[in-house]
C-alpha cells in the first residue's frame, strides 16, 4: 500500500535541488557570524510550577520547547533537551533539567524533525499517564517506538482534555526523519482554549471523569466556553514559512498568547518556504489577532546562518515599524516563566 505524502494549503512546496543545496553550502562557508550573544538563561522557578494548578504559565525551555501549565494541566511542546542537534552543539542549557520537569499530562508534537521530537527526551518525560498528541501519520512510527498512549490529529481535528479543547492547526512546512519517509506524516501547530464543558478544574475533572481523553468529536459537544477571568487562548505556531493560514486561524479562534518563531531563516531565498522571517513572523501575529507574542525557535540550535542577535535586532526593529506596543512581544529567556493570573488578567 502506497504511503500518504501530506501537502500545504496550496500545494506551496519546499522541495530544494542538489543545486540550491551545494549553492547554500558555498554561501555559508564564506559567512563570519557572531554568536558572542547567547539567550540569558534564568533560574527556574521550580517550586512555584510544581505547585501551580490556578495560573496559566509559560516557560520557555528553548528552540521550541515550553513547559506549560494550562488549566491545570502540565503540557510539554516538541521536547528536544538534546546536548547537540547533529553535529552542533547546543547554544544554551535548557531552561530547566529534564529531570526537575513536573508531571506531564500531554505533550504535544507539532511534527517529526529532529529538532522537535527527541525521543532519549520523550521517553524520560512520558509517564503511563501522559498523553502524547501528534500530527496524522506520526502515531503508527511513535507506537512502534514504545509510546502507545498516543494521540494523531489532522488539521482542525480537536479533542477535550479535562477542560482543555486543543485543536490541531495548519502550519506550511514539510518533514522527514530518515530518506524514506519525507512528508509521511503531516505539520502543524496547536491552539488551547477553555472548553465549555469545564466547571471544575482540569485535575478536579481528570479525577471524576472515566476518559479524561475523550475526544470533543466523540462527546458531540465542539463550542468553547468564553468566561471572564479564564485563561487565554494560547497559539503554539509550530514551525512555518509564511502563509495565509496566520488570517484563518486568527478567523476562528480568539487568540490571546502566541508562540510564535522567529529563527533559522538565514539565507532567505532557501528558507523562505519553510520559516518565517522575524518580519513575517511579526505579520503573521497581526493577521492572526492576537495579543502578545512569544519568540521562539532562535538561540538554541545553529540550524540556518542567523544568530540569536540578528533575529532579535530585526525583530524589535520590525514592531517599531508596525507600532506595535513594545508589551505586546514578551522576550523570554531559557528557564524564564510568564504567569498569567486567570482572575486578574495580568501577566508577570
Amino acid at each position: 500500500m502506497p504511503k500518504i505524502r501530506y501537502n500545504n494549503i496550496d500545494n506551496v512546496s519546499t522541495d530544494k535541488t542538489l543545486k540550491e543545496f551545494k549553492q547554500w553550502r558555498e554561501q555559508r562557508r564564506s559567512k563570519v557570524k557572531d554568536y558572542s550573544y547567547t539567550v540569558p538563561k534564568h533560574p527556574p522557578e521550580l517550586d512555584y510550577l510544581h505547585a501551580n494548578r490556578d495560573d496559566t504559565s509559560i516557560t520557555w525551555i528553548g528552540h521550541s520547547t515550553f513547559f506549560i501549565q494550562y488549566y491545570g494541566l502540565n503540557i510539554v511542546t516538541d521536547p528536544v533537551w538534546a546536548e547537540k542537534m547533529g553535529f552542533q552543539r547546543r547554544l544554551g542549557a535548557p531552561g530547566i533539567p529534564i529531570q526537575d520537569i513536573p508531571p506531564l499530562d500531554v505533550i504535544l508534537i507539532s511534527h517529526s524533525h529532529y529538532d522537535h521530537l527527541h525521543l532519549a527526551s520523550l521517553r524520560k518525560l512520558i509517564t503511563a499517564k501522559t498523553l502524547l498528541i501528534v500530527p496524522d501519520g506520526l502515531k503508527r512510527k511513535m507506537i512502534r517506538k514504545g509510546f502507545h498512549r498516543c494521540q494523531e490529529m489532522k488539521w482542525w481535528d480537536h479533542m477535550t482534555l479535562g477542560g482543555v479543547k486543543i485543536t490541531f492547526v495548519p502550519a506550511q512546512h514539510w518533514t522527514r526523519r530518515t530518506l524514506f519517509d519525507t512528508n509521511t506524516s503531516h505539520w502543524g501547530g496547536y491552539v488551547l482554549e477553555q472548553s465549555h464543558l469545564a466547571t471544575t478544574s482540569a485535575a478536579e475533572s481528570a479525577a471524576t471523569t472515566s476518559d479524561p481523553y475523550q475526544s470533543s468529536a466523540e462527546s458531540g459537544k465542539n463550542e468553547t466556553a468564553k468566561e471572564s477571568g479564564g485563561p487565554p487562548v494560547l497559539y503554539f505556531v509550530g514551525d512555518t514559512g509564511y502563509f495565509q493560514g496566520f488570517k484563518t486561524i486568527g478567523e476562528r479562534f480568539d487568540i490571546g498568547v502566541t508562540l510564535m518563531p522567529i529563527g533559522a531563516y538565514d539565507p532567505e531565498w532557501f528558507m523562505t518556504s519553510q520559516h518565517v522571517t522575524p518580519e513575517e513572523a511579526l505579520q503573521g501575529f497581526v493577521e492572526s489577532g492576537s495579543q502578545l507574542m512569544v519568540p521562539m525557535h532562535y538561540g538554541t540550535f545553529k540550524l540556518a546562518d542567523d544568530t540569536p542577535k540578528e533575529a532579535l535586532d530585526r525583530l524589535e526593529v520590525e514592531r517599531e515599524r508596525l507600532g506595535i506596543g513594545k508589551e505586546r512581544i514578551r522576550v523570554l529567556g531559557h528557564g524564564e516563566t510568564l504567569r498569567i493570573h486567570h482572575e486578574e488578567g495580568k501577566q508577570d
